[in-house]
């Protein structure tokens, strides 16, 4: 019998080639198991062809580690036999540990016919030396063989299942379970070569022929870890890839979590805002229908909070509002909704199984605000009054619920406050009053009793006046001069706002053309849009007009709107707002993050410049919270390339570290009121003396 033997160099790379051909398998199962769509079947067929050739190359370079008395050579043809069922093997043995589960009976299953795979491979590569006489094989380590290869097989099809989630230390634990798996398949290799006997004055067939073992080892060596290495550089890569694709996809999905929360969410308490309420009303109102049952919906209004609000300050005034949403929800159910809508109003939405229940609830209310808060260092005493409507029987809408509830509120603040009101019709007066300024409203523009006041903007580096933001008032022949809060919503709802909106664009323009021929021809003057100009369809030509009217250059014009309403469609509003951006209008977002923003439309959007809302503004000294969040917008601003405008600057603190921050430019009280055009400009030549000074 012909006694063989082993090159030691060969063996130990063999077992090198095995243990890295086991890490790898082991990463790409991870791979595969966070692919999607066909990358699936990519990494899958990848992985079948890099494991298979890992596999083989092992057990080709553990064959040309031992050598016979005699030539030795290896049919082509059938070594390549080998490898295909390597592969195939490899391809199974992905396919299978990256299914949903693993079974027992599915473990045992893989590990036979991943065995039995192993096993053809290495015994079609003993037959590729073509023996004459043939090879004998030691029964008992034959068997031995099969068993160890079936044993390693389910080993590892249970290893790389277990491993396949990129779980934290992964690599560590693929690392030595690949040391396990690498020792295990030599150990089949070795124990059926020793199982081989060949007989004396045998003969290679294959070494006149076949392939050399010259030079082989090195081919095969340098071809095998150039395919493992770049099969495992290819997986790390993509999963780092795919892991910072993951970090991105959440750090967006929280930036839309909080745009969410601002959009539905008053900014100050955390509460529900009107947007939410209304939608919380709806889904209340259809389940009343498909249920039966009532819910009421109760306005709160705080009594005495103005004068705590004046004698103590803003700030302490946000404090309390804070600690009555925190005493509102005290009794609220999972199923209830409070809602803070502006200012010092709250609406409470509470299921009801009887409208009675209304009572006890609303007297409930009432004694948690006549509680006394502890505000900083003071006891603050404030009351509550409520208007509680009911559905079904107080309306059919939620605008009309709202309404009702808010005119019942009134009349409990007007039958000495600190109590509650349910609705009834009586109350409709008000709805009367509303009649009349409307009425009111509509003679306005006949009688020319609105006016423009100017606000100025000042550069925020040298203090240099750089234009004015048009202000509308209404004169009202009977009530005196008027703020937009009064009216405005009146003139939405009616579509009164079209007609203001083109007297506010001809009066800007008109006053504009007067200052530049004054000599501030760099100003820029800016005027409102609501939302229902912004959707009018004569809204471009309009603004074409105004311009044309009064020989005013584009760019001497800004538009604000409000990102609520540049977002609220935002396919309609882009191609609006680069129709007046290709006419060189400026566009300013007004009131900056308190509405919902898509940062992917945003970037669209042909805007120059970004507003700051005041309610960030006016907490710059006390709320690390509004400075973070000011500071986020003036990055993102300038990062997109825009303007930055801070309104609502009230005092130096607040002026400072807006200018530091970057801000283009400020405007607020601190710096100028509102005014009539002649008392503007003497205000302005003021500034400009002081600066000059």
């Amino acid at each position: 019998m012909l006694i063989g033997s082993y090159s030691p160099a060969l063996v130990l790379i063999s077992l090198c080639v095995a243990i890295l051909a086991s890490y790898t398998a082991l990463d790409l199962t991870g791979r595969i198991a966070t692919a999607k769509g066909r990358a699936v079947h990519l990494w899958t067929a990848g992985g079948a062809l890099a494991m298979g050739i890992g596999v083989w190359s092992m057990h080709f370079i553990g064959m040309l580690a031992f050598s016979l008395p005699i030539n030795l050579g290896y049919d082509f043809a059938i070594t390549a036999l080998s490898l295909l069922i390597a592969v195939v093997s490899s391809g199974f043995a992905l396919w299978l540990v990256n299914q949903p589960r693993l079974p027992a009976w599915q473990l045992a299953f893989g590990a036979l016919i991943m065995g039995a795979g192993i096993s053809a491979m290495h015994y079609t590569g003993m037959a590729a030396m073509r023996m004459t006489p043939g090879i004998d094989y030691d029964p008992t380590l034959f068997g031995a063989s099969l068993a160890i290869a079936v044993g390693a097989s389910a080993a590892a099809l249970w290893i790389a299942f277990r491993l396949r989630q990129n779980t934290p230390y992964v690599r560590f634990a693929r690392a030595g379970a690949a040391i396990i798996m690498g020792i295990a398949i030599v150990g089949m290799h070795y124990t059926g070569m020793a199982a081989a006997q060949f007989a004396d004055g045998s003969f290679c067939s294959a070494a006149l022929d076949g392939l050399s073992d010259k030079g082989l080892d090195n081919l095969v060596l340098v071809t095998t870890l150039a395919v493992l290495s770049i099969a495992l550089l290819t997986s790390i890569l993509d999963a780092r890839l795919e892991a910072r694709t993951a970090a991105l996809a959440n750090s967006l999905t929280q930036a839309n979590r909080e745009l969410t929360q601002l959009a539905l969410h008053d900014t100050l308490t955390g509460l529900p805002n009107r947007v939410l309420l209304a939608d919380r009303i709806d889904l209340a109102m259809q389940r009343v229908q498909e249920q039966g049952g009532c819910f009421a919906l109760m306005f709160i209004d705080l009594d005495g909070f103005k004068p705590v609000n004046d004698a103590f300050g803003h700030h302490m005034g946000d404090q309390l509002l804070r600690e009555v949403g925190v005493r509102l929800r005290e009794d609220l159910r999972s199923q209830d909704t409070l809602a803070r809508i502006g200012g010092d109003e709250f609406v409470l939405l509470v299921q009801l199984a009887e409208a009675d229940d209304a009572l006890r609830l609303a007297a409930r209310q009432v004694g948690l605000i006549s509680r006394a808060f502890r505000v900083g260092e003071h006891d603050l005493q404030i009351s509550a009054s409520v208007g509680i409507a009911i559905y079904p029987g107080n309306g059919t809408t939620p605008q009309e619920l709202l309404m009702n509830a808010d005119a019942a509120m009134y009349h409990a603040k007007g039958t000495g406050k600190n109590g509650y009101r349910f609705f009834d019709a009586s109350m409709n007066t008000d709805a009367r009053r509303q009649l009349q300024l409307l009425q009111d409203l509509r003679n306005a523009l006949e009688q020319r009793q609105f006016r423009l006041y100017y606000q100025p903007k000042f550069d925020a580096s040298n203090g240099q006046p750089v234009g004015a933001e048009a202000l509308l008032r209404w004169e009202h022949p009977t009530q005196g001069m008027m703020l937009p809060d009064r009216f405005i919503g009146l003139a939405e709802k009616t579509g009164l706002i079209i007609p203001m909106g083109e007297w506010v664009l001809n009066e800007a323009c008109r006053q504009m053309r007067l200052w530049h021929l004054q000599g501030y021809a760099n100003w820029r003057i800016a005027v409102n849009l609501s939302a229902l100009q912004f959707c009018h369809e004569g809204l471009v030509q309009s603004v074409a007009n105004a311009l044309a009217a009064h020989d005013l250059p584009a760019n001497s014009l800004t538009l604000e709107i409000t990102e609520t309403t540049a977002m609220s469609d935002a396919d309609a509003s882009m191609t609006v707002l680069q129709q007046l951006s290709d006419m060189g209008v400026d566009l300013s977002i007004d009131d900056f993050g308190t509405g919902y923003s898509s940062l992917m439309y945003l970037k669209r959007l042909p805007a120059n410049e970004l507003k700051i809302d005041r309610g960030f503004v006016r907490d710059l000294e006390h709320d690390s919270d509004d400075a973070a969040i000011v500071s986020a917008i003036v990055a993102l601003g300038q990062a997109l390339g825009l303007r930055i405008v801070a309104e609502g600057v009230e005092t130096g603190v607040q002026q400072d570290f807006l200018t530091q921050l970057g801000c283009d430019s400020l405007q607020g009280y601190l710096l100028g009121h509102p005014l009539p055009a002649e008392r503007f400009m003497v205000d302005i030549h003021r500034a400009e003396q002081r600066a000059a000074g």
